[in-house]
């Protein structure tokens, strides 16, 4: 194919010749004006040497004509799996690429979208467009062709916005019959505090349902905790109580419909943080000591913490004839503290803290009460805790975990992690305890007890219990045999690690999940997917781990430290994976948690529609239901219009596009020395003009 076109390469500035133009105008106008002879020859040389000045050349173009493209948009989606779509999606691929190879000139690109390796935030046809032709022209486009089910997440706003410059025919399966219930999450908050209510709002939808009152389940870390009934289209608040700290996952679970395209989008999840307002603590101190500043130190230095000290300042062996009632700058409030409000605790400390009859019975009553109620209570020992005025010997000695035989040991020693300790997240990675002997300071005083439950996991000489955790009833206990904690606190021989100890142990008492001895845990970062068995025993074994889908399979962890046994391994599906060994069990969402892809899962043309028609194409459904047979449109090719679509045919623009092969110039002026030649024909018929009209004028 030939194409013929005129290019210019003048031979001076355009604005020399433009002036140069306009001064031949005003001479030859003059010069008819004054019905001068060789107006017209003059006429002609200035056009001439205007033609010669512009140097015009003859192109001649050999151009190749380029095939149209027609992208094939094909959508893989998740929400395509639902129903007869993925085989009405295959079954159009097969008979458009059949009816797109009888059009001549054409081009097929098929485009994959919304596959496993895209985003994680719905379906995006529109990206993969762009991505699957980046290499081609606008221009060249004959049509965009998409199979999908019309749930679109990245339409453009515009044709400009798409730059799409073709038409756009949007074939939609799936069938108009199609019903579905989904819940919607229209208020999460993401942190609350522990103890404390927090508030979240849903909403039910449905489609094509019968639009009755919905019953909603509700899970807290999978353990069912209230019911209620919501109406569909209706906002629902549910007010919720987070019982402990760290990340608690809420399912949100509406009763399945009749006939529903699925059940996944039944359930709408929301990971949330518990935080603790303030930590109240008491603590309760004996006669003073060099320990008793460390424990109060620790506990002033965290602003999160509200502290209420306890302390002996005077014992009651100490007799001179001052009055009670003036040794008190104000009356504590003991009854008060160690009655009714003693449950509003966090932690009760006792720091060397012997029976020297100011606490009459029925408070220590109280406190074994509110640990065996799931209080915390941290006992540290001097040398009175092995005596007959001990805490042992009072009605806390219930819930103490060792019996004191009387013996003190006062000679330097290093304290250990036992076996248990190197396995507990207590102490496990206390720094320095890896080293044999371990990289902390000495010791100099231990009260020696009998362990009766729980677990030691800090040794003295001798393997004599050190520090001792135990679980009593809903509470738990700490008891420290020394009381020497603060020779870490100063640096004595380096000190140690006594904050990490210290915080550790609190956390543990008031049941930080990240401490618990025996635990599951399962997080997500992306797909990789890890869980860990948290245990004091040696070995783990298998983790049951239950997919969105309710595809099961049996995981054993690999040992990543003394107690700690850690898999991990890649998910194949978006949603709450359920991890369980016996009564332990974890919950962790993979992706998002309520997954754009599959809020709305009915199959639309309505989405798409605008778009498709401002193009000139359509949007139309080729699926049926209760079959995989589908009605496809015919395929035809068409010229320029603005409609390329019919009831039963969708058109393939031509453009006409093509690249040139070759370029062939041929010069059309007479260059430099035509011009000079003009030049002095100019000149030569001026002069004989002007000697004519002198001749005539002298006869």
């Amino acid at each position: 194919m030939k194409e013929f076109g005129l290019a210019f390469a003048p031979l001076a500035p355009l604005w020399l010749i433009a002036v140069f133009a306009a001064l031949a105008a005003v001479v030859v106008a003059a010069a008819f004006f004054l019905r001068r002879r060789g107006a017209v020859l003059r006429a002609l040389l200035f056009l001439a040497l205007l033609g010669a000045l512009v140097n015009p050349s003859l192109v001649e173009e050999k151009r190749e004509p380029l095939r149209d493209v027609v992208a094939l948009v094909l959508d893989h989606s998740a929400s395509q799996d639902f129903g007869d779509r993925r085989a009405q999606t295959e079954a159009a691929r097969a008979e458009l690429a059949q009816a797109l190879k009888k059009l001549e000139h054409v081009d097929v690109r098929f485009i994959d979208a919304g596959g496993e390796a895209e985003g994680e935030d719905g379906t995006k046809l529109f990206s993969a467009l762009n991505a699957g032709l980046a290499d081609v022209a606008p221009s060249r486009v004959g049509a965009v062709i998409m199979v999908t089910d019309g749930q679109v997440h990245d339409i453009p706003s515009s044709l400009a916005a798409a730059n799409l410059k073709a038409p756009l025919h949007v074939l939609v399966t799936g069938n108009a019959e199609e019903r579905d219930r989904r819940i919607e999450l229209v208020e999460a908050p993401r942190f609350g505090l522990i103890g404390k209510d927090i508030t979240f709002t849903i909403k039910v939808e449905e489609t094509n349902g019968p639009g009755d009152p919905v019953a909603v389940t509700v899970r807290r870390d999978g353990d069912v905790v209230t019911r209620v009934l919501a109406q569909p289209g209706e906002p629902v608040k549910i007010p919720l109580r987070l019982v402990h700290g760290g990340k608690s996952v809420l399912e949100f679970d509406a009763e399945p419909m009749a006939g529903e395209l699925t059940e996944i989008n039944n359930k709408a999840v929301a990971t949330v943080e518990g935080i603790r307002d303030h930590l109240k603590i008491l603590l309760v101190s004996g006669e003073p000591n060099p320990g008793e500043r460390s424990w109060r130190n620790l506990l002033k230095s965290d602003a999160n913490v509200e502290l209420v000290h306890f302390t002996i300042l005077r014992p009651p062996e100490k007799q001179d004839v001052t009055p009670l009632r003036e040794l008190a700058l104000i009356a504590f409030p003991t009854a008060e503290l160690f009655g009714r409000k003693i449950v509003d605790f966090d932690l009760i400390v006792f720091d060397r803290y012997s029976n020297m009859g100011l606490l009459p019975p029925a408070y220590f009553d109280n406190i074994v009460r509110y640990v065996r109620d799931g209080g915390a209570l941290a006992i540290v020992a001097g040398p009175d805790f092995s005596q007959a005025d001990g805490l042992f010997y009072t009605p806390m000695g219930d819930v103490v975990p060792a019996r004191p035989n009387g013996d003190l040991v006062e000679t330097p020693f290093r304290a250990a992690l036992t076996e248990i300790g190197k396995r507990h997240p207590v102490t496990r990675d206390l720094p320095g305890g890896q080293s044999a002997p371990p990289g902390w300071s000495q010791w100099f005083r231990l009260v020696k007890a009998a362990p009766e439950r729980g677990a030691s996991v800090l040794s003295g000489p001798d393997d004599a219990p050190l520090l001792v955790l135990s679980r009593e009833g809903k509470g738990r206990v700490a008891l420290l045999l020394t009381d020497q904690m603060w020779l870490w606190a100063r640096g004595f021989e380096g000190g140690g690690p006594y904050e990490d100890l210290m915080r550790r142990t609190a956390h543990w008492l008031m049941k930080e999940p990240e401490l618990e001895e025996e635990a599951l845990r399962a997080t997500a970062h992306g797909r990789d997917l890890t869980l860990e068995r948290q245990t004091l025993g040696d070995r783990s074994g298998p983790i049951h781990l239950v997919a969105p889908s309710g595809k099961a399979q049996d995981v054993t962890p690999a040992q990543a430290a003394p107690g700690l046994f850690r898999a991990q391994l890649k998910a194949r599906e978006f949603g709450l994976y359920r991890a369980s060994q016996g009564d332990l069990k974890a919950l962790v969402n993979v992706g998002p948690e309520n997954p754009l892809e599959y809020r709305d899962v009915v199959s639309t043309t309505e989405k798409l529609r605008p778009l498709a028609e401002a193009s000139g194409g359509s949007a139309r459904r080729i699926g049926a239901p209760g079959t995989t047979a589908i009605n496809m449109p015919r395929v035809v090719a068409m010229g320029d219009s603005p409609v390329y679509a019919g009831a039963d045919f969708i058109g393939v623009r031509r453009t006409e596009s093509s690249v040139a092969r070759g370029v062939k110039l041929t010069p059309l002026a007479i260059g430099w020395f035509g011009l000079l030649m003009l030049l002095g024909a100019l000149v030569a018929a001026w002069t004989w003009e002007g000697r004519r009209g002198r001749a005539d004028n002298a006869s």
